[in-house]
């Protein structure tokens, strides 16, 4: 992590700045607490700020520098019958939250996803790529950033992640180990792409964003490189010192949910190395790394 008073590339700053996480208790806000746990910070869980409350909102903000929106309705199949309460958290809570960052003065980390983009490229998405979602969830994440985007265009980073894993919340890898202590083999779809992504490796770049002072916009916070369910599936057991031809593949159709699910995730990188950063590191080191922090192990 770059120390309070070192920015990235060397830039000396005053001090950390204030930050309020927003959505603390989730997989991503632990892990941003750790990789923040030397700075000034608040940490507010659902239960302890209800995004939708513009007023809570308002009174939460106040006295922070930087304010970083891990809240989320990620219910994805859910949300295709109860739209109006993902729009509630993952549109009205941003909106909430980028008005109180604009009436306090303070820059606002908005985490959003893959599924504001319709999964039909072939190539990696830029970040300017037209928005275009096919379900519930990614519509009102869409509208979360436009309004990021209306309320807070000079002070705001709309952080696009996908396929995240980690120590602290329910997860596809971890599901993958404990599938391995009951089955003797399973199926996983090999016909979606996308990035799988460290949840601490995201926090860490969250902050490196930050303490850069780097320039508002969206940047894509995934791994590098890019591989398939099946693919990760494999080298999640292969990172365990499993046999990773328990697995074997199969297509989306052999998992058919409420919600459909892009194709294609793969997303691009480039706004970070405008910004004079490096992008987050390749997807098979990041699991191998987590894998030996132990991050991957049953609780």
């Amino acid at each position: 992590m770059v120390g309070a008073a070192q920015g990235h590339g060397g830039a000396r700053v005053t001090a950390a700045p204030r930050t309020l996480i927003v959505g603390a208790g989730g997989m991503l806000g632990a892990d941003l607490r750790a990789a923040l746990r030397d700075r000034d910070v608040t940490a507010a869980s659902r239960a302890e700020l209800d995004v939708t409350d513009e007023a809570a909102v308002l009174e939460a903000a106040a006295g922070h520098d930087v304010i970083i929106n891990a809240a989320a309705y990620t219910r994805v199949d859910d949300a295709e019958s109860d739209e109006a309460t993902a729009y509630a958290v993952n549109a009205i809570g941003a909106r909430n939250l980028a008005a109180a960052a604009a009436r306090h003065g303070a820059r606002l980390v908005q985490v959003s996803t893959d599924y504001v983009f319709d999964g039909g490229a072939t190539s990696p998405y830029a970040e300017d790529a037209p928005r275009h979602p096919i379900s519930a969830y990614g519509r009102t994440k869409a509208v979360g950033e436009e309004f990021v985007e209306q309320l807070l265009p000079d002070r705001s980073y709309i952080v696009r992640t996908a396929w995240l894993y980690g120590e602290h919340g329910p997860n596809f890898a971890r599901t993958m180990l404990a599938l391995a202590a009951t089955k003797d083999t399973w199926s996983v779809v090999d016909d979606q792409r996308g990035q799988p992504t460290w949840t601490l490796d995201l926090a860490h770049a969250i902050v490196s964003l930050i303490d850069a002072d780097a320039p508002a916009g969206i940047y894509h916070g995934t791994s590098s490189g890019e591989t398939t369910w099946y693919g990760f599936a494999r080298a999640v057991l292969a990172a365990s010192g499993l046999d990773p031809d328990r697995i074997t593949p199969t297509d989306s159709s052999a998992f058919v949910r409420p919600a459909p699910r892009p194709a294609y995730s793969v997303l691009g990188h480039r706004a970070w190395r405008d910004a004079g950063l490096a992008p987050i590191r390749a997807w098979d080191e990041a699991l191998a790394a987590a894998t030996a922090a132990g991050a991957l192990a049953a609780h």
